[in-house]
């Protein structure tokens, strides 16, 4: 199993290209299954949970090439398709759940296990179900699979959503298009992925207004075409390398970088005293004078502060000046890196849904251990700022979302390698 290690105290200067965005490729995905015509997604990234979603949709019938070195999806659901999602596949990766919604609309049923991924907390389907059944769905739980049909196909509805759960909001957003009459989601996600996938499915013949706001209005069609679509860059890839600077120094420049995909990140690395200028290619990030502040941190659904950078943010308050503190609304169980970091100095204190963060001047380096996606890269970041050699194991998580890391941080200066089998 491969390890990444790294060696601190580099400054970091150059750029970093950023990556078409992970959870938006995972959603666009599923919907060819919404049209029998070729749909191709532009800037994709190259992960390991795109692959896990291809093989997928091919298991349900979908034809799916990788061009131009995995940066192209070339899709195309023409033939008849499967219902039947299998376990094998879907319990590998949350986004799985995806296929839901579209197999409703197109075929009227589905067989879906329930989706497994980072062990970050239960993130149940029950908002997914009721969203669907609200539209007509008739869903129930057997053995581990999600057992839906809609007798008389899916018919616009009124979607009151108990929580802006982006999942939630993706599916019935993909289940409305080829739903008969107007479907109105109320508390839906914000986040620039359902934006992303708004624009596809409009460019694909649907009629959607609203999205990116908490109230989306889908008016069904008949049938959905092909359509060609760039994936939007990945803000929290984005996030993350910015961040890289900030705790080790120097420059970096994010190239593709959008300030609006991260805005209360930025606010909140303002506070902390870090500087993030908008450039003609992206964002460049440097601090501003010496040691970082401490600063409050509370996740919140965008336009907050995102849940995903959470992990990355404790590793650089691990040495600000002062005391921190850390609130995660989204997902309990998600300071699962706080032991890891404890190990390399840190000073951490967490009750339920709060961590308190002590800076230290110096992070040492030591073995660690990754326990989730996000996890994974905060223990490389805190490895930039440590003194000595810091060992990051189980990084197949870091490989479901983040393409070459090792590779982008070594090119701006980072004492970084992959080892096999350590």
């Amino acid at each position: 199993m491969d390890s990444i290690v790294v060696t601190g105290g580099a400054e970091l200067r150059g750029s970093i290209p950023i990556a078409g965005a992970k959870n938006a490729c995972l959603t666009l995905m599923p919907a060819t299954l919404l049209t029998e015509e070729p749909l191709t997604l532009m800037n994709a990234p190259r992960l390991s949970d795109i692959t896990t979603m291809t093989t997928l949709l091919q298991s349900l019938g979908s034809e799916i090439q990788s061009l131009q070195d995995g940066r192209v999806i070339a899709m195309s659901s023409l033939g008849p398709v499967s219902t039947h999602a299998d376990y094998d596949i879907v319990r590998k990766m949350r986004a799985s759940n995806l296929v839901l919604g579209p197999l409703l609309a197109r075929e009227g049923h589905a067989v879906v296990s329930l989706p497994g991924g980072c062990a970050i907390g239960a993130r149940p389907m029950d908002i997914h179900i009721t969203a669907l059944e609200a539209l007509g769905a008739q869903i129930e739980l057997r053995d581990g699979y999600l057992h839906a049909k809609a007798p008389g196909g899916l018919k616009g509805a009124r979607v009151p959503l108990r929580f802006a759960s982006v999942g939630a909001t993706e599916n019935t957003l993909m289940a409305a298009t080829l739903a008969k009459g107007t479907t109105v989601i109320e508390n839906a996600a914000r986040e620039p992925e359902i934006v992303d996938l708004a624009a596809c499915l409009v460019r694909m013949g649907a009629h959607i207004d609203g999205a990116g706001t908490s109230t989306i209005t889908i008016e069904g069609v008949d049938r959905l075409g092909g359509a060609t679509h760039p994936v939007v860059p990945d803000r929290i890839e984005l996030g993350t390398y910015m961040l890289a600077p900030a705790i080790c120094g120097g420059e970096v420049e994010c190239l593709g970088g959008r300030r609006d995909l991260v805005s209360a990140f930025c606010d909140k690395l303002d506070e902390a005293g870090i500087e993030v200028t908008e450039t003609g290619r992206g964002l460049t990030v440097a601090r501003k004078n010496g040691r970082v502040s401490a600063i409050d941190v509370r996740t919140e659904p965008f336009p907050g502060f995102p849940t995903d950078l959470q992990a990355q943010m404790m590793a650089l308050l691990c040495t600000a000046e002062g005391t921190s503190h850390l609130e995660e609304t989204i997902f309990e169980n998600r300071f699962m890196h706080a032991p890891e970091l404890l190990r390399m100095g840190a000073r951490i204190d967490v009750h339920g849904g709060t961590a308190t963060v002590t800076g230290v001047d110096r992070l040492k380096g030591a073995p660690v251990m990754a326990t989730d996606l996000r996890a994974s890269v905060s223990l490389i970041l805190a490895g930039l700022a440590a003194e000595g050699e810091t060992m990051v194991s189980r990084v197949y998580h870091l490989d479901r979302g983040y393409e070459h890391v090792e590779e982008k941080l070594g090119a701006v200066g980072a004492r970084i390698e992959r080892v096999a089998g350590r």
